[in-house]
């Protein structure tokens, strides 16, 4: 029987906000929108907590983020800085696990499975990182812990900022049944409207199709789906894939 796996996603809160306020602390407690100007054709590459309260969000247009939020600063991104920090984060991985998985600057995957502490617990590994993510950087993250990437990903965003969400095996069913289908991974905002159509408004009502139904209904992403939606992940942490991206 193989040994059970314990996978870690690591996620940074607001990172490049979060390192601007850092560096200057006037902008500590104001929304900060780092990206574009108002006045350009820029987007926001991500925002403070402060200016998520106005209904800012990445990806938005500047201009958008300006009358949601007049008095927000906006910063020009640092990307060097940011990539300095994201390496720094990176070195403190490493003392756990050859097995990381880089999504972006700010997150990745740990497999933790056989760790170089020798620990069993990953809740205790991802509580000690978060620990010291905060001690070197004074940044905070969020971190969920699972048996599988799906369920680690989705984990650590449930208690943003600076939390720790654990998911064991016995748990998964239901929390699964419970997840609204926006919140699985591959689901855009086209695919949740079929959804929805078809009354499947959660892991739960994915339970009622079988493998290929989905399958005839959103293509290969359908067997993704049906697994999931049985707890089932075995795509593997890949220490050598390419970062997905910086946030242009």
């Amino acid at each position: 029987m193989s040994k059970q796996r314990k996978i870690i996603h690591i996620d940074m809160d607001a990172f490049y906000a979060s390192v601007e306020q850092r560096d200057n602390p006037e902008l500590y407690g104001r929304p900060v929108i780092v990206g574009g100007t108002p006045d350009s054709r820029g987007v926001v590459a991500t925002c403070s907590y402060e200016a998520r309260r106005f209904g800012v969000h990445s990806a938005m247009s500047s201009a958008k983020a300006y009358r949601l939020c007049p008095q927000a600063v906006f910063v020009r991104p640092r990307i060097d800085v940011y990539r300095q920090v994201s390496q720094q984060i990176r070195s403190i991985f490493q003392d756990y696990t050859e097995l990381i998985e880089p999504l972006s600057l700010d997150e990745a995957f740990l497999d933790v499975t056989d760790n170089q502490r020798q620990h069993s617990s990953a809740t205790w590994i991802a509580q000690e990182i978060l620990s010291r993510i905060y001690q070197q950087t004074r940044l905070t993250a969020s971190a969920g812990v699972s048996y599988n990437k799906f369920l680690a990903k989705v984990a650590s965003d449930c208690q943003k900022p600076a939390g720790l969400t654990v998911i064991p095996p016995e748990e998964a069913a239901m929390f699964i049944a419970q997840l609204p289908v926006r919140r699985f991974f591959g689901v855009g905002k086209v695919t949740e409207k079929k959804m929805h159509t078809l009354g499947i408004n959660h892991g739960s009502d994915l339970l009622n199709y079988d493998e290929r139904e989905l399958i005839r209904l959103f293509g290969k992403q359908g067997r993704f789906f049906h697994q999931i939606a049985r707890g089932i992940d075995e795509r593997p942490v890949v220490p050598h894939r390419q970062r997905k991206s910086i946030g242009n």
